[in-house]
């Protein structure tokens, strides 16, 4: 039976083919769903009103709430921007790319090689496979995936697949108003008039605009807001002066409602143009909330952590646990508020699966949640790990499974490994001879808050979950890519 329906399909294509111009001899499937994934810089776990947020106002991303799928336990693949964005597009924990903490600008050599660091040529991505089964592909946003930004001595997004790119190095400059950073497919645009996420949703909509054919997209829109330095319209501001007294308050309420404007610009050019028929839209944060005034420009930081301990850059769950809401628009799903654990590495095998592509031949992290959608349930293949040298908490090392998570310190023989921005081979043996220690258990189901640490009261939880994360973090540390500086040949 599968012979012959196989062959019948070959037999159609071939019929099809025939029919066609030369130029023209693909089928297209309108079976397989666009994919547009909405992410956000720094945005809170607290920080929608679908979330809990008492002032700030996104209706349309309430609305996809409402109508899709909600998720409460929801991951980050990293604390802070770098790592977290080449987990979503790999589907790899980021360590094993050799991505431990956000890329630095500039060729100036550093002691700790991060000038080195970028997403290397080998790694595969989302686009790039979905590409290669058909798919048209797009970045429109920040990229932060290379140290040259915009240089032939290291691959930029065109190299990962995606055809048509909008984007800068990490933060929109000056600031979210009036931009003069962006690159348009290696071509510099020069300063652009208007604020950040709206240039991007125009320029994702002119994409797709000029889209030629009926084939499947996928569109990253990758928002600089909020992260620092916040602009935000004026009369956004003036509206969220009556609930502060703080200037810089209002101007972070307002920002994120200006993405919310955004998605909701975007979300109704997809009706208008008949795309929301079968559209899985998926949005999310890249980590949690900058802290206020962590450093200098941090002045407008005002995000929210809602009832989690932490903030960015900590391995605590404020850190890493993230709003994240998808709605397969046209398609009949689950819908609903789920406690399922789901992780941004599940997006590279998920729209694989969606698309019919193939997989990377690499170690995957992250498991298809393509079952999720129908049911709203999860079980995880393996647990979640976090290994996060630079945190700002002392357990820079932390591991969910089931209901569970066990943190802990790394330690050498001379006291307890110094923050690490970097691996490299002059740190190498630093990092892989500590040892785990100073363990502590949370139930995340009973404590989200993580205020009851449970490892005496539980020690036959504590000594299974210690064995688990020995042996998934010496299977990630074996794995992960160590930088070295190469000499100039003589």
């Amino acid at each position: 039976m599968r012979i012959f329906v196989f062959a019948l399909g070959i037999f159609s294509l071939i019929i099809t083919s025939c029919k066609s111009t030369p130029n023209s001899v693909k089928v297209v499937d309108k079976s397989r769903p666009n994919i547009i994934v909405l992410l956000c810089d720094d945005l809170g776990y607290g920080d929608l009103s679908s979330y809990g947020h008492p002032i700030i106002k996104t209706p349309n991303l309430d609305k996809l709430a409402e109508t899709g799928i909600k998720l409460t336990n929801f991951y980050s693949a990293a604390p802070v921007c770098s790592p977290s964005r080449v987990g979503l597009l790999t589907g790899r924990n980021p360590n094993r790319a050799g991505l431990y903490d956000f890329i630095v600008g500039g060729n100036k050599q550093r002691d700790d090689l991060k000038d080195l660091v970028h997403l290397q040529a080998d790694e595969e991505t989302i686009p790039q496979l979905l590409k290669s089964a058909g798919y048209s592909t797009c970045l429109v946003g920040k990229w932060h995936g290379s140290s040259m930004f915009n240089s032939e001595e290291q691959p930029q997004p065109d190299h990962f697949g995606f055809q048509h790119w909008f984007a800068t190095h990490n933060n929109a400059s000056p600031s979210h108003k009036n931009p003069k950073n962006f690159v348009r497919n290696g071509t510099e645009v020069g300063k652009l008039e208007g604020y950040s996420s709206q240039l991007i949703v125009d320029e994702a909509m002119q994409w797709l605009d000029r889209k030629e054919g009926g084939n499947p997209f996928f569109l990253e829109v990758a928002f600089h807001e909020p992260h620092e330095p916040i602009a935000s319209p004026e009369a956004l501001v003036e509206k969220y002066l009556q609930f502060t007294n703080t200037l810089e308050e209002a101007e972070y309420f307002a920002n994120v409602e200006n993405v919310d404007i955004a998605i909701g610009r975007l979300l109704t050019y997809l009706k208008n143009n008949s795309l929301d028929k079968n559209t899985l839209v998926v949005f999310t944060s890249d980590n949690g909330p900058e802290t206020l005034l962590r450093y200098s420009r941090a002045k407008r930081s005002y995000g929210s952590p809602g009832n989690l301990k932490g903030m960015k850059l900590w391995t605590n769950e404020a850190g890493i646990r993230v709003p994240c809401i998808i709605n397969w628009l046209g398609k009949e799903t689950y819908i609903g508020t789920s406690d399922a654990v789901v992780s941004a590495l599940d997006f590279l095998p998920t729209f694989s699966e969606l698309a019919r592509a193939g997989l990377p031949h690499k170690e995957l992290d992250g498991q298809s949640i393509t079952t999720f959608l129908s049911t709203g349930t999860v079980a995880r293949n393996k647990p979640l790990l976090w290994g996060f040298y630079n945190a700002l908490n002392q357990h820079v090392i932390a591991m969910r499974s089931g209901d569970w998570k066990i943190m802990a310190r790394l330690k050498n023989e001379d006291g307890y490994l110094p923050k690490i921005l970097n691996v490299h081979r002059g740190n190498e043996a630093l990092v892989k001879n500590a040892i785990l220690t100073d363990f502590v258990l949370y139930n995340l189901k009973q404590d989200v808050a993580e205020t009851q640490e449970l490892s005496t009261k539980h020690p036959e939880v504590l000594e299974r979950l210690k064995k688990e994360l020995q042996q998934e973090y010496n299977s990630l540390l074996n794995d992960s890519h160590i930088w070295e500086r190469k000499q100039d040949s003589k």
